[in-house]
């Protein structure tokens, strides 16, 4: 027996290929509850309100056959009662069209929802190969549709055996009621017996909607290789990602250099640290690291610095602090604060009087502040 899904797809759809389906236009639909909500909406019409509509179709017969000998005469006469015969059936009709037609509309979006999809109007040419044809017939889709048709069969030939058996003395009666009367008691027993038909439908119907979202869970069931080639695609190409973000850190790394000759100074280590710190009194509430770096990068960096004049300050523990705390464009830490403070003092020294200036001794860095070259971020 041919199955619809390959076996290796186990694995339940993902949210990205149920709206890929949607987009498609692959939801699931019931017929049956359609078909099923139509009846019972025509039942429900017939057997309450199919007294009136005999009335009405009865004086709608009546007015159409009551034409007087000099209006058969006259077309135009005969043109004007044909209209207003047409339109007084439209208002009877109208009624029971647009209960038809919600109740319609109602089925098709009760488990599916609203969809619009151009792509499910492509024909489908594979629908006429015979041998996927056949392959369908005895497909678990196939007999289950079988299934239904035998249960639905069933269930409305048990209920119809049932309906008639209750109403046998009603039926009989009718012989016996009066000629003007008896149509309008038929009708009756027709809509109650129509409504219970209707109604027995709804068996099917339940069973019929989990049916079709179970089937439409196993076609969109996926492999692990599906999966795997969705995650792929979602993320993107691992090439081209690695590629963006070099191109993010180059432009980075640029904005940063560009950013050096604002500093008011560049502690280093000497050599393989350095980071640029810049403070403007009373619009920031402390400094702010501008560049760092390590290696290559330090070396760019001293090198800026000398070019634009900014004082080049030899502190290792506190170039290696701030490279291992701080964050480009963000504040220093707060635990470093009293150590760039006489860093930025030192700084002023040098400015105002440069013979005076003296390197502290001290840095006052916290002990909690690891200051060691070893396992130092790479920013």
């Amino acid at each position: 027996m041919a199955d619809e899904g390959a076996q290796d797809k186990e694995l339940p759809a993902s949210q990205k290929r149920k709206q890929q389906a949607r987009e498609k236009g692959q939801v699931a639909r019931s017929r049956d509850l359609t078909s099923t909500l139509l009846l019972l909406g025509v039942g429900a019409i017939v057997f309450y309100g199919g007294g009136w509509v005999f009335q009405q179709g009865g004086a709608m017969l009546r007015s159409g056959l009551s034409i007087p000998s000099a209006a058969a005469r006259d077309p135009l006469q005969m043109l004007r009662l044909a209209s207003h015969v047409g339109l007084y059936g439209v208002f009877v009709l109208v009624p029971i069209l647009l209960l038809t037609v919600a109740t319609s509309l109602a089925g098709g979006l009760a488990i599916g929802g609203w969809v619009f999809s151009i792509q499910a109007l492509t024909p489908d040419w594979t629908r006429l190969d015979p041998i996927t044809g056949v392959q369908r017939m005895f497909s678990r889709t196939g007999l289950g549709e079988l299934g239904k048709a035998v249960l639905k069969a069933l269930v409305i030939g048990v209920i119809a055996s049932l309906v008639l058996w209750n109403d046998r003395g009603s039926l009989l009666q009718l012989l016996q009621v009066e000629p003007a009367r008896a149509p309008m008691q038929l009708a009756m027993l027709c809509g109650q017996a129509f409504f219970w038909l209707a109604a027995s439908t709804v068996l099917v119907a339940a069973v019929d909607v989990p049916w079709q979202i179970f089937q439409l869970n196993s076609k969109l069931k996926m492999s692990r290789q599906d999966v795997q080639d969705e995650m792929r695609e979602s993320e993107g190409n691992p090439q081209m990602k690695q590629r963006i973000r070099s191109m993010q850190r180059e432009r980075a790394r640029k904005r940063m250099m560009e950013a050096v000759p604002k500093a008011d100074v560049v502690v280093t280590n000497p050599q393989h640290f350095a980071v640029a710190l810049a403070y403007e009194q009373g619009l920031q509430r402390a400094p702010v690291v501008l560049a760092m770096g390590v290696g290559h990068v330090a070396l760019r960096i001293r090198e800026l610095a000398a070019q634009a004049h900014v004082p080049v300050v030899e502190a290792p523990p506190l170039a290696r602090a701030l490279y291992r705390y701080g964050e480009l464009e963000r504040e220093i830490p707060a635990a470093l604060y009293s150590a760039v403070a006489l860093l930025l003092a030192y700084v002023y020294q040098l400015r105002v009087m440069p013979q005076n200036a003296a390197l502290p001794d001290d840095w006052t860095i916290p002990a909690e502040i690891d200051t060691s070259s070893e396992a130092m971020p790479v920013h």
